[in-house]
């Protein structure tokens, strides 16, 4: 079979499952993947600067395949799942000559679908509990940052930091969608799920189908493979090592030996990235020079997008931006006020507004919740005269109001800065300003609590 009968055929295909042909550029990635091209010389060939956008277009391709034909097509098994199906009785006849073994790609194990070994190198993505993104809003400076980070600089430790619901997990997942074709390995895992470490190295190499074996020396055996292999291994929840009711970052006594593996990570010479999902930031981050060492750190903040409203159908375009300052623009708190000014005020936002009250939803409440219970008394203490206060607050007023130390409020400070439970106000003074959102919690929370 030649290139062109190969064209012919998926021509078909898609025709039949959109009603339209392939372009010029689905042709030349056909073509390309099929002669065993990267996406960056297919973009190369073809005129296109974006290698991002080759990989965004074959994925769609891909997909219309997969539904058409009733396989899981993806980029390293759609020659030979093509070559599979050609040759059923199915399609017996739709080309000139039978499919021979394409001679670009090894042959894959059968048992292993999203498996390929070639040259020395693995190919496998285990994305299985990664969140299904079914919209994505106007984070695309972060989606070029995060790209800058891990395929301009190679960035080797990677946190995405914010409060819940601001959007980190979509974000990483997006940018993990994008970007398939640039790692040999991608991984994720979520610590709520899997927190021992051992665990999930073992798990890694069982997953590849690579000998994993039981000694002292796991890590060698992992930063081996990440020197073969450019990997990307993604841990979401990350805050879930860390003992409640401390500082934050500080690791629970089971966990210690995430502090090790975390440095290491920046230090030994190997090609892959580790991303780090959190709400708080651990002390390897804050403690690691940026300039002297491959790490970076994203700080999400909340979005001004009314596409999210628009989405969900609100009326009352003009009041849509005094409704994202009011939730300061997280995408879950927006989805969950939406959803009940559609139920309560038949979707009118002015309606809501005029209110003028900040409402808590109960998912609110229960992330909110979460977060509470996980910050020390120190902190409590500082939150609940914060949010008797109204407004922005100085350090010097807050130790005249408590009775805490100088070094215990500092303390206090530093551990909720890295919560993000406040932002700073630069004036003569620096204020401390408590998110309203959580204003609003710890109001209502002191309220029942008396």
């Amino acid at each position: 079979m030649n290139v062109t009968e190969l064209l012919q055929f998926v021509d078909q295909v898609v025709q039949k499952q959109t009603g339209e042909h392939l372009d010029d550029l689905e042709k030349a990635i056909l073509k390309g993947l099929w002669q065993g091209q990267t996406y960056n010389q297919i973009a190369d060939e073809s005129g296109y600067n974006s290698q991002n956008y080759i990989g965004d277009v074959s994925r769609k391709l891909f997909k219309t395949l997969s539904e058409q034909l009733g396989e899981d097509i993806n980029k390293y098994n759609f020659c030979w799942t093509l070559e599979r199906v050609i040759n059923s009785p199915q399609f017996v006849g739709l080309v000139n000559t039978k499919i021979n073994w394409c001679s670009n790609y090894p042959k894959p194990d059968k048992n292993q679908s999203h498996e390929e070994k070639s040259n020395n190198e693995l190919f496998y993505h285990d994305l299985t509990i990664a969140p299904k993104i079914t919209h994505f809003y106007g984070r695309e400076r972060e989606l070029q940052t995060l790209s800058h980070f891990l395929i301009n600089q190679n960035a080797r430790l990677i946190s995405v930091l914010g409060l819940p619901g601001i959007g980190k997990t979509t974000l990483i997942k997006r940018f993990v969608d994008l970007n398939l074709q640039n790692f040999n390995i991608i991984i994720w895992k979520n610590i709520k799920l899997s927190d021992s470490l051992d665990s999930i190295i073992a798990e890694i190499f069982k997953a590849i189908n690579s000998e994993f074996i039981q000694t002292e020396n796991k890590l060698t055996q992992l930063f081996n493979l990440f020197r073969q292999q450019k990997c990307l291994i993604i841990l979401d929840n990350i805050q879930e090592l860390f003992t409640p009711g401390q500082f934050a970052g500080q690791y629970k006594p089971e966990h210690k030996d995430y502090k090790t593996f975390l440095t290491m990570i920046t230090e030994i010479e190997h090609q892959s990235s580790l991303i780090l999902i959190s709400q708080e930031q651990c002390q390897e981050m804050i403690c690691i020079d940026e300039e002297l060492y491959p790490v970076k750190c994203l700080e999400l903040q909340g979005l001004d997008n009314t596409d999210i409203l628009k989405n969900q159908k609100l009326k009352d375009e003009e009041s849509w931006s005094k409704l994202i300052n009011l939730y300061e623009g997280n995408p879950v708190y927006l989805q969950d006020i939406a959803n009940l000014i559609r139920n309560i005020f038949q979707g009118k936002t002015s309606e809501f507004i005029s209110e003028n009250n900040l409402l808590l939803t109960e998912n609110m409440k229960s992330q909110l919740n979460e977060l509470f219970n996980r910050v020390s008394s120190i902190e409590k203490q500082i939150i609940l005269k914060m949010s008797k206060a109204n407004e922005a607050i100085s350090r010097e007023d807050l130790k005249q109001a408590l009775s805490l130390s100088s070094t215990d409020l500092i303390n206090g400070l530093q551990s909720l800065n890295r919560r993000y439970l406040f932002t700073l106000i630069e004036r003569e003074k620096t204020l401390f300003n408590l998110s309203p959102v959580f204003r609003e919690y710890v109001k209502q929370l002191d309220i029942v609590n008396h």
